[in-house]
């Protein structure tokens, strides 16, 4: 393009690019982009002309040139497509009138920030430094699938609009950031997609407002791997987050988050491998959580978060935090859609052994038990309502003390008010009603009165029954002590 053929704001951007000097057209300090397309032709220009010269412009000796534009209007399709760009690009609070097209290219470093576009195509994008897209407002979608960022992406701020129907709104699927994503104040109506992404560094989505809508996609992030955090602090999503198979080496940050996905999952983090996950202060989630088989070293949940439903088969955690009463743990528990899972309540026996709640562990070993007792036939119930008042299958072992010593008093008061007569008189020892009963309720021990002397009437079906409640006794009491060594 010769330059003859250019308006003098054209001239002023072209002349400025060889030396890498700032052209600013910006009016007042309260100028908002969006008014863009009344801007006159004093603050327009042509995409033809950045194109070129960004592609061919000649250099000055001694000059590092690079496009650093603020304030003007771009018309035409910015077509920068398999382009091999080496100059730094700054086009800040510019306005552009067509989608922006940087499909395969690749560039030094690209700063868009506070421009008003409506969408960009930088699919499979390559930049060597920064990519800055802060506070930019889309009309369309924003797509970045496929790119590759040896520095960091910065989204802070950014508001994207409703895509087309079955369109993702911000398209990071397969991207790679060297460092990390920044993109705090992130507004979005439709789709995040990050799956199989990997980021270098953290990613930062606090108090963004992810809005797809309930049943639809708000973040879909399957496979992605950060080695830092994502923290999404304060967070407002309308829609399911999903992670299925994430890594994230660091946190998972979901303080003071509102998730909400009502008649469906609204956290869906099955067989990742996560190092922290934080939910806690914000309000109860709406929506299924789902964390079967995922992993993670600290699993920090408040059981006030916690949602009417969750999924929690072969989740494996090494601590759970805060420490709260086994009681409010188990009421999650009770909330899985599967119904009775023996690994949840091993899983969650282990953090209290872990922390030395030994106390907290029984209980929750015993309320396995009679969560398991409802899934059993009506003879395994019904044996299990025996173990359960007689030793609590187990887990509290003085309850048959109890149930002992109050049998032997009801026995030994019985017994010594009507001795029962001696089988042989003068062969019989002298007749004691205490240890008669306990000869009654004990199988195992003899003291040679239960031989000695016969009942009869009321007081032989006593005896009846005190010894078939010693061997229930006995046998209830083996149960818990042959669970309690394996346990060990």
């Amino acid at each position: 393009m010769e330059i003859d053929t250019m308006t003098p704001a054209e001239e002023r951007v072209w002349r400025a690019f060889a030396r890498g000097e700032d052209v600013d057209f910006r009016g007042p300090a309260d100028e908002d982009p969006a008014q863009g397309a009344d801007w006159g032709p004093e603050r327009t220009v042509r995409a033809a002309v950045v194109r070129a010269l960004l592609l061919s412009a000649p250099q000055e000796d001694g000059e590092t040139a690079a496009l650093r534009l603020a304030g003007a209007r771009i018309t035409g399709v910015l077509n920068l497509q398999y382009g091999d760009i080496d100059h730094a690009v700054r086009l800040s609070d510019c306005f552009f009138e067509s989608v922006p097209v940087l499909y395969a290219a690749r560039l030094r470093q690209l700063n868009l920030r506070r421009s008003v576009l409506p969408g960009l195509d930088a699919a499979t994008l390559r930049v060597d430094g920064v990519l800055r897209l802060s506070e930019c407002r889309f009309d369309l979608p924003v797509r970045l699938g496929g790119a590759q960022i040896s520095g960091a992406l910065f989204l802070d701020g950014a508001d994207i609009g409703e895509p087309p129907a079955g369109q993702p709104a911000l398209q990071l699927n397969h991207v790679t950031v060297g460092d990390g994503l920044s993109a705090p104040g992130l507004r979005t109506r439709g789709e995040v997609r990050l799956t199989g992404a990997s980021v270098g560094g953290t990613i930062d989505l606090n108090e963004a407002r992810l809005r797809a809508g309930a049943g639809q996609v708000a973040l879909d992030a399957e496979t992605l791997t950060v080695e830092g955090d994502a923290l999404l602090r304060e967070a407002d999503v309308l829609g399911w987050i999903g992670l299925r198979g994430a890594r994230i080496a660091g946190r998972l940050d979901l303080s003071h988050a509102r998730l909400a996905n009502p008649g469906d999952a609204a956290l869906r983090a099955s067989s990742c491998t996560i190092g922290e996950l934080w939910l806690r202060k914000g309000p109860r989630m709406e929506g299924t959580l789902n964390l079967r088989r995922a992993h993670m070293d600290v699993l920090f949940l408040e059981p006030e978060v916690v949602p009417d439903e969750v999924l929690l088969n072969s989740l494996v955690y090494t601590s759970l935090t805060p420490h709260e009463p086994a009681e409010r743990r188990l009421a999650m528990l009770e909330r899985d859609g599967e119904g009775y899972v023996p690994h949840a309540y091993e899983q969650l026996t282990a953090a209290y052994r872990t922390i030395g709640d030994d106390h907290a562990a029984r209980l929750v070993q015993l309320a396995k038990q009679r969560r398991r007792r409802a899934t059993l036939p009506w003879y395994g119930r019904l044996w299990g309502h025996v173990q359960d008042a007689t030793v609590g299958y187990g887990f509290r072992p003085l309850r048959a003390a109890g149930w002992l010593v109050s049998l032997l008093a009801v026995g030994s008061l019985a017994y010594a008010l009507h001795h029962p007569a001696p089988l042989k008189p003068d062969e019989a020892p002298q007749f004691n009603p205490v240890f008669y009963t306990l000869d009654l309720l004990l199988p195992v021990i003899s003291f040679g009165q239960e031989a000695a002397f016969a009942p009869t009437g009321g007081y032989q079906w006593l005896s009846y029954a005190l010894v078939l409640t010693g061997w229930i006794l006995a046998t209830t009491v083996l149960t818990g002590i042959t669970r309690t060594v394996s346990r060990q």
